[in-house]
């Protein structure tokens, strides 16, 4: 029993089902990566001019990862967009697992800077270069850890206020690169003190630094590609849902995500002899208790169970044959 419904409440309050959640959540998210993106392309290029007079290479690897991440905004710009749009015939679900993708392929855009990064800090090491303008590099290494970490604070409260992980994973991205143009500032010091070698470990440090990323983020968006979710939301979809009064029991409780939304779906035990009018007025108080308790939550889908019949495993039909089909089960 699948149940949307439009709620009132006073001063204070909040409603259900007036804007469609999705179009307020991802107007905001296009909001943020557009900052994001403008922010970050700033420090690539105040960098860049850098890199061009000095020759660092802990600075080149810390701007390729820079315009790597302003243009990890395309695609979760396109990904917000899609969203927005409503279900279609063939995809009815709506659009949300286009988040995943852009997920994944940020994923990849981080892998390659990291690569970038590793391999011109080995080739350095192997084929050295002076450092020229050391405390200009040192300067330019400074002005990318404030834009990122900027740049990281701003996605990650936004990404968490619309449950975004894609957006999210792209803040801890920026935070990452903060750190790794510390490890340019730290670099250039280096080799003004005496230590040329500095600069290229610098850039293998900040390679290392930039697979860390890779590995925590595709981590969190492969989960949710794969319908994996927190098992403490689980949890308290279960708590919430069992404080809902004449519900004998639940069972076979599960959720994904779809995008930055999230749909449960839970199996309730009623007595025998409630009627059909009062089973759909508790599914419905089930699905008003979690949408105040959870609001990131889309869709609950409630199937009612009569006590004895509970659960997915007595839907299981067993061996029969019928309109001369061979012996067969559902």
């Amino acid at each position: 029993m699948q149940h949307g419904h439009q709620h009132h409440h006073g001063p204070g309050g909040h409603m259900h089902g007036v804007v469609d959640p999705t179009i307020a959540t991802t107007s905001r998210g296009i909001w943020a990566i557009k900052w994001s993106f403008v922010a970050l392309m700033v420090t690539g290029f105040l960098q860049v001019t850098v890199v061009v007079v000095s020759g660092s290479v802990a600075l080149l690897a810390d701007t390729v990862h820079n315009f790597a991440d302003a243009f990890t905004a395309v695609p979760l710009a396109i990904a917000f967009l899609f969203a927005r749009r409503l279900p279609s015939k063939r995809f009815t679900y709506g659009y949300g697992r286009v988040e995943d993708l852009a997920g994944m392929l940020i994923v990849a855009m981080i892998a390659f800077s990291a690569a970038v990064a590793i391999y011109q800090s080995i080739d350095r090491l192997l084929n050295p270069r002076p450092l020229e303008h050391v405390l200009i590099v040192a300067a330019a290494g400074a002005v990318g850890f404030v834009g990122n970490e900027l740049v990281a604070a701003f996605c990650i409260r936004v990404g968490r206020q619309i449950n975004s992980a894609a957006l999210i994973a792209d803040g801890y991205h920026a935070r990452v690169d903060g750190f790794t143009s510390l490890a340019v500032l730290a670099g250039a010091i280096a080799v003004w003190l005496g230590m040329p070698i500095a600069d290229p470990l610098a850039g293998l440090v900040i390679g290392a630094l930039i697979i860390k990323v890779v590995w925590e983020s595709a981590a969190s968006v492969f989960t949710r590609a794969l319908d994996g979710v927190d098992p403490r939301i689980v949890e308290e979809i279960a708590h919430v849902a069992g404080h809902v009064p004449q519900l004998l029991g639940m069972s076979d409780v599960r959720a994904r995500w779809l995008g930055h939304h999230l749909e449960a779906e839970l199996h309730v035990t009623m007595a025998p002899n409630t009627n059909v009018r009062d089973a759909h007025a508790i599914a419905v108080e089930v699905q008003h208790q979690l949408m105040h308790a959870m609001p990131f939550i889309s869709q609950v889908t409630v199937h009612v169970d009569p006590i004895g019949q509970a659960g997915i495993v007595r839907h299981h039909i067993g061996p029969h044959e019928h309109d001369g089909l061979h012996l067969h089960a559902h």
